[in-house]
């Protein structure tokens, strides 16, 4: 009865590593571009701000224990140089020039329309470089990188929805893929095939110990790395982990908030307004080390004042964001994760408000980063390693089996050929 119970075990552990290794072998093939696409885009837009700060060294300012400048201050600089322009946001980061973006009177941020990008020392005033550009801006390097990393470089209808899946699947491989790596029976020889590379051993076995052994070291930053990215893209699965890690709270959709246009009549001065709320934020923030607002959209009645504050330069996760109405500069009620401060947040809030830190590895600083841009090139090479293997099995030729030695018959001798003297 043991035997037979054994023989079952073997046949089904065999048949679920069978389907197992199809799925790895087949959902790979199919979504190989997409992955490497993916994986090699975000393992260079890991480093984009450290980057752009090189190429840039124009745009580094260094910090003063004094104030930066105001709303209204920022505001009249950008007009100065560009009138009948109206401001439309700012965003600075210590130790950066403040971004200072202006558009074109009577044009809707939402419309996009041509604009002007001004870098401003924060503490002096002098504006450090400008840029204009039509639409979602100009082209540069990071624009290219993560225009791939989110749609392929394809309209975003289309290839957002493909990069979505794409990570989906690679979440399935990564899981099938380490069933494939876990060994039937450990002993020293599986050891070293699961832990180490056998560098001076033929191509394709390298090969295939870059695929198995580098797979089963960043297993667990590429998991992170996608199920995090998955967040941005795929509705059903942020709003179900949203609801599994709060206790059952419901994620808001998203819906934008709108000014109460009919307060018209009470509406301040925008200026005045921007920086009322900008000395209410800064007084409950008063060590936040960045900062990003929007001015009010005259083009849009119902536009509001978004304000967020950031405790750390170039952390995100404990941010705290503000939403006002731009008329009676009341707050406007949401409820998001990104409106609590990090301190109230639940388990669940402070986890997808640590959703990008974690995507990008800035959760843990510089090792962080280092380590998801690591972890994102091997996850590159994934794809590339795994079809190199299975083309290596499909193209391999057939054994030869060896021959068998053909033994010499003897050679049967007519009785008539014996003389009578050997037959006595």
């Amino acid at each position: 009865m043991n035997r037979v119970k054994q023989s079952k075990k073997k046949a089904k552990d065999s048949l679920f590593r069978r389907v197992n290794n199809w799925l790895h072998l087949w959902l790979g093939l199919v979504s190989g571009i997409i992955v490497f696409i993916v994986c090699i885009t975000g393992c260079l837009w890991v480093f984009q701000e450290e980057i752009t700060d090189l190429l840039e060294p124009e745009s580094r300012v260094a910090y003063e224990e004094k104030p930066v400048l105001s709303p209204s201050e920022l505001a009249a600089i950008g007009q100065a140089v560009y009138p009948g322009w109206l401001p439309s946001y700012a965003n600075y980061h210590q130790g950066k020039a403040v971004n200072l973006t202006l558009r074109k009177a009577g044009e809707t941020r939402r419309r996009g329309g041509e604009s002007v990008l001004l870098k401003v020392n924060p503490y002096t005033g002098t504006i450090i470089s400008e840029k204009r550009s039509q639409g979602r801006g100009d082209a540069n390097f990071f624009r290219f990188v993560l225009d791939g990393h989110r749609a392929l470089w394809l309209p975003y209808d289309i290839g957002r929805p493909i990069v979505n899946y794409g990570t989906l699947i690679f979440v399935v491989l990564l899981i099938t893929g380490l069933v494939w790596w876990y060994p039937k029976k450990w002993n020293k020889s599986t050891r070293d095939k699961s832990f180490k590379i056998k560098w001076g051993a033929s191509f394709k076995r390298v090969n295939l110990d870059l695929h198995n052994v580098l797979g089963f070291y960043s297993l667990l930053f590429l998991l992170a790395i996608a199920l995090t990215g998955m967040v941005y893209g795929l509705q059903w699965y942020s709003k179900g982990l949203y609801w599994v890690t709060t206790g059952g709270q419901k994620l808001e959709n998203g819906r934008r908030m709108q000014s109460d246009s009919t307060q018209r009549t009470q509406a301040k001065d925008p200026n005045v307004a921007m920086d009322l709320l900008w000395n209410q934020v800064l007084a409950e923030n008063p060590a936040s080390q960045g900062f990003y607002y929007n001015y009010p959209d005259r083009a849009n009645p119902a536009s509001t004042i978004y304000v967020i504050v950031y405790p750390r330069a170039g952390q995100f996760y404990n941010s705290r964001s503000y939403l006002f109405d731009q008329y009676t500069l009341q707050p406007i009620t949401r409820n998001d994760p990104f409106s609590v401060a990090y301190e109230k947040a639940s388990f669940g809030q402070k986890l997808r408000k640590m959703n990008y830190d974690i995507h990008v590895g800035s959760i843990l600083g510089l090792p962080g980063k280092v380590l998801a841009f690591l972890a994102s090139l091997i996850g590159a090479s994934l794809p590339i390693t795994g079809f190199l293997i299975w083309w290596g099995k499909r193209n391999k030729k057939p054994r030869k089996s060896p021959a068998k030695a053909v033994l010499p018959m003897k050679r049967r001798v007519p009785v008539s050929m014996y003389s009578k003297a050997d037959t006595l």
